[in-house]
């Protein structure tokens, strides 16, 4: 998802099946770019137990887990996750009422750098990241990082409204998040 883009082979936005502006909801995430995804930068890595837990966190119990899991410790989370905080690139938000904070983390896999964020913020909604920026001097190093989602005001978003968190550095990564929220 972080090595995808939004426009097609002539650099325009991705259109619908009814040549409209397309969403995150028509193409993902976006177009694979192949050649990004040998230097992606940063990525979201999710371990079995991140995907157990998003399992318990739908209402899966410990039978039908114990199937996709040869993890015969696995014992769940201690508490209730929820699933906006499911470290996976997008982050959406099906029922925003005031405000939210989402957590995610980041691994770097390529050089050391500094990333800093950039937000399109989705229409009548603030998005603010914290921290701002993030420091790798390793890699393999992570960092998590908070994003707090609140709503301006819900009659202006009835429907869903899509933006993206970009994570850059000065080596040209463009590490993309779509954010995708509606407000009730």
């Amino acid at each position: 998802m972080t090595i995808t883009t939004t426009l097609d082979n002539n650099k325009q936005q991705i259109l619908n099946a009814s040549f409209a502006e397309a969403t995150p909801f028509s193409y993902g995430a976006g177009h694979v770019q192949p050649n990004l995804a040998m230097d992606p930068g940063l990525v979201y890595d999710l371990t079995v137990n991140d995907y157990l837990n998003f399992l318990c966190a739908l209402g899966y119990n410990k039978n039908v887990i114990s199937l996709f899991s040869t993890n015969c410790s696995y014992k769940g989370p201690k508490n209730a996750i929820s699933l906006v905080n499911f470290n996976y690139p997008s982050i959406t938000v099906p029922k925003l009422s005031g405000s939210i904070t989402v957590t995610r983390r980041v691994k770097n896999v390529g050089s050391p750098g500094i990333y800093q964020a950039r937000v399109k913020t989705p229409q009548g909604v603030s998005v603010t990241i914290a921290p701002k920026s993030l420091k790798f001097i390793n890699v393999g190093e992570e960092k998590s990082f908070k994003v707090i989602i609140k709503a301006k005001n819900a009659s202006v978003t009835k429907d869903y409204v899509f933006g993206e968190l970009i994570w850059s550095d000065e080596k040209q990564h463009q590490v993309r998040s779509p954010i995708v929220v509606k407000a009730v």
